[in-house]
């Protein structure tokens, strides 16, 4: 918050000292409007890019290195705020300026083919997005040398995308490679290279290997504390990541208690609304659903989910991500029509947002047909998933064997009947 009354300072001096359309005017607008982005605040980002893009076009030219500058912070906005479309097809026009403007080699436009990739990865296009990253990796060590920082955050970029791809190993493969890269580079307390071990540790987690997580996660925690402060926005991250871990772990109390710690400073430092405190919100929920204190989980994600969809939108993937774990509260707390009722809608939502093959999406389908499951409703479960997926997807013939199996085992056949034989 500091920043942003710091820049709005700036900002009205230049305006009255050197006019709304000096560069150096322009340039403080597009910085107050990235602060706006780093806060949550993304409609008013997005709104001030807007402006300032529209008035770099009209003063620098279309070509004009910030002007490009602007027009890729406003897909990083559109991004931010869930308006994937949007970012995907204006990082893909920032990309084929760069080319044609700086050349295919000039870092702003390895950057922007970076970018892209994570834009990629956002919305489940996994292999385009490793693709890409892989490319863009080729060329930053051919043109920058394999140390360079940048050609270091692609290979954690890179890291990143197989994770999310569930390509667990390989993420920890490169993570690991790139951690001890960046410990020779740039040195152990450098804020890249605790990043890459606060990735890695996420990595373990999701890998299964909740031991080697937990230890990961205490010590970046440490050394974050240490290097940047207790109050900064990444140390209050690996506080989350570690309860988090906690949780993986079946360790409830240990995260509820760490959850319950990290919202608060959250909300002190960061604010009520920011979305690393509505996620730590969200992470809370869980843990109590976890823990089976269903009435508190429900209760605490009936909140964020209006909070949300009044700061992130209806449509936010995070937005999304607490109305199907909402859902998923309902269910196993036995309000069943409630549960079906939510888990239909974020479906439709899911389909239309993220499409039909996101994972996150496929996560709500097999929900759903778990939902239908509990109340008997296979049929609709094998419908929902062949109408959703297509009769040959792979979920849909597993989870049909899975219904099929169960109601064998609800309704076994007639036994037969004993044969009477003539005196």
């Amino acid at each position: 918050m500091r920043r942003l009354s710091c820049l709005s300072r700036v900002l009205a001096d230049r305006v009255r000292v050197l006019g709304p359309d000096h560069p150096d005017t322009l340039t403080t607008r597009n910085n107050l409007a990235s602060a706006y982005r780093s806060v949550g605040r993304f409609g008013e980002a997005i709104e001030l890019f807007e402006q300032v893009l529209a008035d770099r076009v009209r003063v620098l030219g279309p070509d004009h290195p910030d002007t490009l500058t602007t027009r890729n912070n406003l897909a990083g906005a559109y991004d931010s705020a869930g308006r994937f479309g949007e970012a995907i097809e204006l990082f893909e026009q920032v990309l084929a300026d760069r080319v044609r403007v700086l050349g295919p080699d000039h870092p702003d436009t390895l950057a922007a083919r970076n970018n892209l990739a994570g834009a990629y990865e956002y919305v489940g296009r996994f292999g385009e997005a490793i693709e890409l990253y892989e490319q863009v990796l080729a060329e930053q060590e051919r043109v920058l040398g394999s140390d360079h920082p940048d050609t270091l955050a692609t290979r954690n970029n890179l890291a990143f995308a197989y994770y999310t791809a569930s390509r667990f190993d390989e993420a920890i493969e490169l993570y690991e490679q790139v951690l001890a890269d960046q410990e020779r580079v740039l040195g152990s307390d450098h804020p890249d290279t605790l990043t890459t071990r606060n990735n890695l540790a996420g990595a373990y987690d999701s890998a299964g290997r909740f031991d080697e997580a937990i230890e990961l996660y205490e010590q970046v925690l440490d050394d974050r504390v240490r290097v940047l402060g207790s109050d900064h926005p990444d140390t209050l991250t690996t506080r989350n990541n570690l309860a988090f871990a906690y949780h993986s772990a079946g360790r409830f109390d240990e995260a509820i208690e760490l959850f319950e710690q990290v919202l608060a400073e959250q909300e002190r430092v960061l604010g009520p609304d920011h979305p690393d405190t509505l996620a730590t919100r969200n992470n809370l929920a869980g843990a109590y659903y976890s823990a089976s204190r269903f009435d508190e989980a429900i209760e605490l994600y009936e909140q964020v989910l209006a909070d949300q969809e009044r700061v992130l939108g209806p449509d936010h993937p995070k937005t999304l991500t607490t109305r199907n774990n909402l859902a998923g509260a309902y269910r196993f707390a036995g309000r069943f029509d409630e549960a079906i009722e939510l888990f239909e809608r974020v479906l439709a939502d899911r389909v239309r947002v993220l499409g039909p093959d996101h994972p996150d999406t496929l996560t709500t389908c097999n929900n759903l047909a778990g939902a239908y499951y509990s109340v008997g409703r296979f049929d609709d479960a094998i419908e929902l998933l062949g109408r959703v997926l297509g009769p040959e997807h792979p979920l849909t013939k597993l989870v049909q064997k899975n219904l099929e199996a169960a109601k064998r085992k609800m309704n076994p056949p007639d036994a037969p009947s004993p044969e009477t034989g003539e005196d």
